[in-house]
């Protein structure tokens, strides 16, 4: 994911869209079952992930506490206030003169409660990101180190409440606070008559008189598979409902950090959280790091999708790149190091590592990618880079197959090439808005059939904020269509950015797949889009031809200060094709995008011998608008609908609905 809008493509205009279909004959598909067809790779659907608009923390971590270790670059503590309730009065402050014996708790919180008494509360809430989600008959848990300075200890109350202090959702009593630093763990239970609501927060308070240090404050939720420093589960299940083959992470921006320095540490993501110093993050906020290599993976597993594993290669977002050679070395070794936790079995050091760290089998791991958007290096050095970290990878881990991020031939602009290895994919990236992106929905058409595989790593129809809308969607579809009919080149894809917080000031890119805040979330129509593409792929991708497929008109927006640069109208397709067949399930899976206002009737010929019954099965993403968009308060006004499809056969006609994407599931049994 590029670092900032301002690194887009220059090209990349506003498109206004004349949606002028000609009028001609009706559009007519062949579907040629006679042929072969191209195997379809099981990876070519999958997800991309980063840290970005709060992915990580704030979104699929279910950790409910910001700032749980006081990491904020101030000499307040962030997101963090004081509780002085009747009267009660209290003081609060950073503090970095007791860190945590053992761990990587560096700052505390020091709240001075010497004014506190019975009936005076006084302590420190957290309202978490953008509220604490309480719903009824729900156990939290809660953790926190804290440490006093009076030998008789201070005793604590936990509690989730209204953030106006007036309404107590769960509560439970913390113990009685020492002078050594002890870890305290509850559970905080919230009633069946319980409201759902975010207007809460996290509240640790005494009515004791003392001074008390906190760190590493954290709150759970019910997670995924009830896994401790686990998922949220409704983001899982989303995720999970569209069937992806790969995961591919850390990132993105966030593999590479805003410098060699702050680049993704693996090594520190393991373990214990008290273990994990976390990071700044590349989008304008800290990284707790309770998302860690070891999570990465789980994820994976829940979803039974294979990881692409992002290795950094050298090269930071504020320009730096290491030296090839005696330099780079580390870093290689680094990466062979993670690949080892990721495969090696428990007789390896770092197998065995993972082991302790809770999971003693191997995971599988069959692709590699060597850094990430490395076109934008300006000294031009990922040639001898990657040529390093690929011999010693290939060295050591023959079978696993190896993917570029330059050499291919997307946006980034051809900034770099390679000339002394060839990897096995090459990872090409596109941002388009919808006009464009259909326009350029056929470009493996023509692509030369030598060389490296494509992996599509990031690639997004860009309309509609703060996820996309159908327009977009209808974009999407058409290029999906064309992954599909170029399986032979495109093995593997991955939409970007995947998710978004939409709260205020939750977002740092505008179009994304699914939104959420802390107690809801939906998937824009790009989600429900790629859903279906992957929902319903086959193993073999079939030869489709198009006849007399009416065009629409678009052209570049003028800009305001040089109106003569207007390129000339384009003509693009106001339909797009795809069909694999599944030889497992005796199905065929024709895609139909109708990028217009109007139903379209095409004439469907299936040639070769085959039979197909009468009825089948319609499933249609449409709306009356393009632009229409699902949100937090409507998160279902566009989802694809399933009936039943008659008058299938051989030959067929077909109504396909305004603003549409259609799969009909033909049977051949």
């Amino acid at each position: 994911m590029p670092i900032v809008q301002r690194r887009f493509r220059s090209r990349v205009l506003s498109l206004v869209a004349l949606i002028a279909p000609l009028a001609m004959a009706q559009t007519t598909v062949r579907i040629d079952l006679a042929k072969p067809g191209l195997p379809v790779s099981p990876t070519l659907y999958g997800l991309m992930t980063e840290e970005i608009n709060f992915s990580y923390d704030g979104g699929l971590y279910a950790e409910l506490v910001r700032n749980r270790a006081f990491k904020n670059h101030g000499y307040t503590p962030e997101h963090w206030s004081l509780v002085q309730d009747a009267g009660g009065s209290a003081a609060m402050a950073l503090d970095e003169r007791y860190p945590v014996a053992g761990t990587a708790l560096t700052t505390s919180l020091r709240i001075d409660a010497e004014n506190a008494s019975p009936g005076h509360r006084v302590g420190i809430a957290n309202a978490g990101y953008w509220g604490i989600p309480v719903t009824p008959n729900t156990s939290y848990r809660a953790s926190f180190y804290a440490k006093t300075s009076g030998a008789s200890g201070v005793p604590l109350t936990i509690s989730i409440e209204g953030v106006d202090g007036k309404t107590v959702y769960a509560q439970a009593e913390g113990g009685r606070i020492d002078g050594q630093w002890k870890r305290y763990s509850v559970t905080l239970a919230t009633g069946a008559n319980v409201k759902p609501t975010a207007d809460a927060r996290l509240v640790l308070a005494t009515e004791s008189p003392g001074k008390v240090w906190f760190n590493l404050v954290s709150l759970f939720p019910p997670t995924h598979k009830d896994r401790p420093n686990g998922h949220r589960p409704d983001l899982m299940q989303k995720m999970i409902d569209m069937k992806p083959g790969f995961l591919r992470f850390p990132g993105g921006n966030y593999v590479e950090g805003g410098s060699v320095t702050n680049r993704f540490k693996w090594k520190e993501t393991l373990g214990p959280i008290d273990q994990r110093p976390g990071n700044p993050g590349t989008w304008g906020y800290r990284s707790t790091d309770g998302m860690g290599l070891l999570e990465f993976l789980l994820w994976c597993e829940d979803m039974k999708a294979e990881p692409v594993l992002a290795v950094f290669a050298g090269y930071a977002l504020n320009g730096e790149s290491v030296p090839v050679g005696k330099e780079l070395q580390p870093f290689v070794q680094d990466a062979l190091d993670e690949i080892e936790y990721v495969t090696g079995d428990v007789s390896t050091k770092w197998g065995a590592k993972r082991a302790k760290d809770g999971h003693p089998a191997p995971f599988k791991l069959r692709y590699v990618e060597i850094g990430n958007e490395d076109g934008f290096e300006k000294n031009k050095t990922y040639d001898g880079r990657y040529t390093q970290f690929h011999d010693a990878i290939r060295k050591k881990y023959p079978k696993i197959k190896l993917i570029a991020t330059v050499n291919g031939k997307d946006w980034l602009g051809q900034q770099q090439k390679l000339s002394s290895r060839v990897p096995d994919l090459v990872d090409e990236h596109y941002y388009y808005n919808p006009m464009e992106m259909m326009n350029d929905a056929a470009r493996y058409d023509s692509y030369a059939r030598s060389g490296p595989k494509v992996f599509i790593g990031e690639w997004a129809g860009q309309e509609g904020s703060p996820t996309t809308n159908l327009h977009a969607a209808l974009a999407d579809a058409a290029f999906m269509a064309g992954m599909e009919r170029n399986a032979d080149i495109v093995e593997m894809s991955c939409y970007a950015p995947l998710f978004v917080n939409v709260n205020p000031g939750g977002m740092q890119w505008q179009y994304n797949l699914i939104g959420y805040n802390a107690q809801s979330s939906f998937g824009s129509p790009s989600y429900y889009a790629q859903k279906m593409f992957s929902n319903y792929l086959g193993n073999v991708s079939l030869p489709v031809h198009a006849e007399k497929v009416s065009m629409q008109t678009w052209q570049q927006e003028a800009k305001k200060e040089t109106p003569q640069d207007v390129p000339p109208a384009k003509q693009v397709p106001t339909m797009f094709f795809s069909a694999t067949k599944s030889d497992q399930r005796g199905e065929i899976y024709l895609k139909v995008v109708n990028a217009i206002g109007n139903a379209q009737t095409v004439q469907v010929d299936l040639a070769g011998a085959v039979k197909v019954a009468a009825e089948g099965e319609a499933i249609v993403l449409s709306s009356t608008h393009k632009e229409d968009t699902n949100t937090i308060a409507e998160p279902t006004k566009v989802v694809p609908v399933t009936s039943k499809a008659s008058g299938l056969g051989k030959q067929f006609s077909y109504s396909f609905a305004p603003y549409s994407v259609t799969v009909l599931v033909l049977s051949t049994k």
